[in-house]
């Protein structure tokens, strides 16, 4: 098209509105076979810019081709996919068909980053200017955000934020990098996007990214492929694409790291460095759905109550409270934890960043009272609130207190008394004990933690000079629940109540390692009848002889 009088705004490679093509035989019939057929589109007519090559028609692999496919086909896709895999041209390409082929389709190309979506956006624009005429729509808007078509088609890029689409109306939404997007951000964005897409019956959510630790793009491709949920999975590994091979996987790693190749080319969902949790556990933990849901507390395991058939006694149970200032920022949780045994269980858990605190303590009351009248220990820095509600309004009286008084650390203690507070000042030292209790229970397989949130912050949950903290962009408010947990099982007053002590558990066991790798002792013949037995966590040499002081001494042991 030599006129510029058919160009938009004077771009000889766009069409403007209105301006009629005469087919030729031979395009129609190739309009109608590209109109019916994705991968053919893709194939013969797009133009990508190679690095080396220039501007270059688009050589598919037939991974990308099987892509091409599945967005085709179905109405929710996920793709896990490596680095440098063709991932966005691929995308690009079948959004391309969507709006030209397809009448009033209104698409949104949401990425980690604005810059990026924009960037993806200019691949389709790229892609759009090097189409042959007769294959174009007329163009209405054309800019960095957005593009509009003469057939109603639209297609805008946006970061992928909880009002990025919000009101809008669109048949496609294409999320790039969603494994990148802050979890705070990514799980808003989906409470805000997902009424828009399930309003219609043949809508899309495409969803492409490289892991990036275990955040709602793990759980989404995980239920994906447990077929949890309505999402068809799709996997390439990066010995898909021709020319990589070991060779160049040792190439790779040198010059980057093994930890980044797992990560980036093998896929694997790798927390982030420096947790508190080692990685290699952190990959060893499975979360589980709940069993049931009451605003907004999630149940894993339902209270075991007295069974005068089966013998069994209610269980006990903690709750630990994390209070925010309801202000749609950091979220008020709470964790509730079956302290009858070991390892302790969590049963149920709760976090919203939108409740008021004055609303916050009947949440705990009715969770409280259904766990067996559990105790609770509230964090009270933000404001002492929540507790002062529990036990004056709500007259709750398994609310554990804390000793503070005569420059003593903070003890947990059984009731009132001078210095006493209605909850526990997250200090310095309080954190530093609760970190390190944390990291023994669950590296030591004491503590069983089944809820997605939880694990979730665990793996974003980093050290912060000389404590932990979540890493930017993520919440820890789960974690601290956890923390003061941690920190309570330390205390006189909790083992007084579970009747058992971690530590000479955790003693025990290493005798009992020691035992299993040394050689035995010999025994020597004394005429007596030897046995081995553990009081107050200290292993003792009993005998059938008759010293009658020694067994007066351990009589006496044992009644105190």
């Amino acid at each position: 098209m030599s006129d510029n009088k058919d160009s938009y705004r004077d771009n000889p490679l766009l069409k403007k509105v209105g301006v009629q093509v005469k087919y030729t035989q031979e395009q129609a019939q190739e309009y109608v076979r590209c109109a019916k057929d994705p991968v053919y589109f893709a194939e013969h007519y797009i133009k990508i810019v190679n690095v080396d090559r220039g501007l270059m028609p688009f050589e598919m692999w037939d991974f990308q081709k099987d892509m091409i496919r599945l967005f085709h086909k179905n109405r929710f896709a996920i793709t896990k996919c490596p680095r440098q895999v063709g991932k966005t041209t691929t995308s690009v390409a079948y959004l391309l068909w969507l709006t030209l082929f397809n009448d009033t389709q209104n698409v949104a190309v949401l990425a980690n980053k604005g810059s990026l979506a924009r960037d993806i956006l200019a691949k389709y624009q790229l892609a759009y200017e090097n189409l042959p005429m007769w294959l174009q729509q007329g163009v209405v808007i054309w800019n960095k955000g957005n593009v509009e078509l003469e057939n109603g088609s639209k297609i805008r890029a946006d970061s992928t934020s909880s009002a990025a689409i919000r009101g809008g109306s669109f048949n496609c939404v294409f999320l790039d990098e969603f494994a990148f997007v802050p979890p705070n951000i990514a799980h808003e964005f989906f409470n805000s996007v997902y009424p828009v897409i399930s309003s219609g019956k043949t809508t899309k959510i495409i969803i492409v990214s490289t892991p990036n630790g275990m955040n709602l793009f793990y759980k989404m491709w995980m239920d994906a492929i447990g077929k949890k949920s309505d999402y068809q999975s799709f996997e390439i590994h990066w010995s898909m694409v021709p020319g990589r091979d070991e060779a160049w996987k040792e190439e790779t790693i040198r010059n980057t790291s093994e930890e980044q190749f797992r990560q980036e080319f093998e896929c694997e969902f790798l927390g982030s460095t420096n947790t508190l949790i080692s990685g290699q556990k952190l990959a060893q933990m499975a979360y589980m759905d709940p069993i049931a849901k009451h605003d907004k507390v999630n149940v894993y395991e339902m209270p075991i109550k007295e069974d005068g058939e089966t013998h069994k006694t209610d269980h006990l149970y903690a709750i630990c409270v994390d209070v925010s200032e309801g202000k749609n920022m950091d979220s008020s949780a709470f964790v509730v934890m079956d302290i009858s045994a070991m390892p302790y269980k969590m049963v149920a858990t709760y976090h919203s960043s939108s409740i008021h605190p004055v609303l916050f303590p009947t949440v705990i009351y009715n969770t409280a009272r259904l766990f067996n009248d559990a105790y609770v220990l509230v964090e009270i820095n933000n404001t002492p609130q929540v507790a002062d509600i529990l036990h004056s309004e709500l007259e709750y009286e398994n609310l554990w207190k804390v000793f503070t008084g005569n420059k003593k650390p903070q003890q947990l203690s059984a009731g009132f008394a001078r210095g006493v507070q209605l909850g526990l000042k997250m200090s310095p030292q309080v954190k530093r004990i609760g970190c390190s209790n944390l990291k023994m229970l669950v590296e030591g397989d004491k503590m069983v933690i089944n809820d997605f949130d939880v694990i979730s912050e665990l793996t974003t949950f980093v050290q912060d000079k000389n404590s932990f903290a979540a890493e930017e962009g993520s919440n820890d408010d789960l974690v601290m629940c956890l923390v003061t947990f941690a920190w309570a099982t330390t205390q006189k007053y909790f083992k007084e109540i579970v009747s058992h002590d971690i530590r000479k558990q955790f003693q025990v066991e290493h005798m009992n390692q020691i035992d299993d790798e040394t050689l035995p002792e010999p025994i020597i013949e004394d005429g007596l009848n030897h046995g081995l037995e553990l009081m107050d966590g200290d292993l003792w040499d009993s005998t059938s002889g008759g010293d009658t002081y020694g067994t007066f001494i351990r009589d006496m042991m044992r009644n105190l």
